[in-house]
């Protein structure tokens, strides 16, 4: 009769066990939520929504939404047309049955800025223009510009508020 190794066998029946659990393996309930993008059909989005959206801007058109949830909050990006053509994302916050409007988003050119907001981005950005440029107006009418640098399409390398007083170069990124 063959003699089996138990350390060894003891060690192959965790590892295998170990294996199969984490294949299987989801989050724990109560366990903090990943960030998390989903795609949305237009004809899916929440009656509320869309009525939130028109009473805010009535000749825009829904083209694409996606749901994401971040740091506990869920939002839509509702992105769309207007009449015009010109492009616009609404940014809503789902509180429950009431969304929110917390921020209106369209790209702009840094050529469009003021002389001070150009200054303050080309210092910021090492003297290089940004590749692009989102003016997101908030509900207090702040408006918060999110700059991109060559080979960071992602996330903004820097945003400078707008509001009260003179522009800022914020320190961490905006809530929204």
């Amino acid at each position: 009769m063959k003699k089996i190794n138990m350390p060894a066998a003891a060690g192959i029946v965790l590892l295998l066990g170990v294996s199969m659990g984490l294949s299987g393996c989801t989050k724990e309930e109560g366990a903090p939520q990943q960030d998390q993008d989903v795609e949305i059909a237009v004809a899916d989005v929440p009656a509320v929504v869309v009525a939130l959206i028109k009473a805010r801007q009535a000749d825009f058109t829904i083209e694409e939404v996606v749901q994401k949830k971040r740091d506990g909050r869920t939002y839509l990006d509702v992105e769309g047309t207007l009449a015009d053509g010109s492009e616009l994302e609404f940014d809503i916050l789902m509180t429950g049955d009431t969304p929110e409007i917390v921020e209106v988003q369209r790209d702009v050119g840094f050529e469009t800025l003021e002389a001070d907001l150009q200054s303050m981005a080309l210092e910021a950005n090492k003297g290089q223009t940004p590749v692009r440029i989102i003016e997101s107006v908030q509900t207090d009418q702040t408006i918060v510009y999110e700059f991109f640098a060559e080979g960071r399409p992602k996330e903004p390398a820097f945003e400078i508020q707008v509001g009260a007083g003179a522009p800022k170069l914020l320190d961490e990124k905006w809530r929204h």
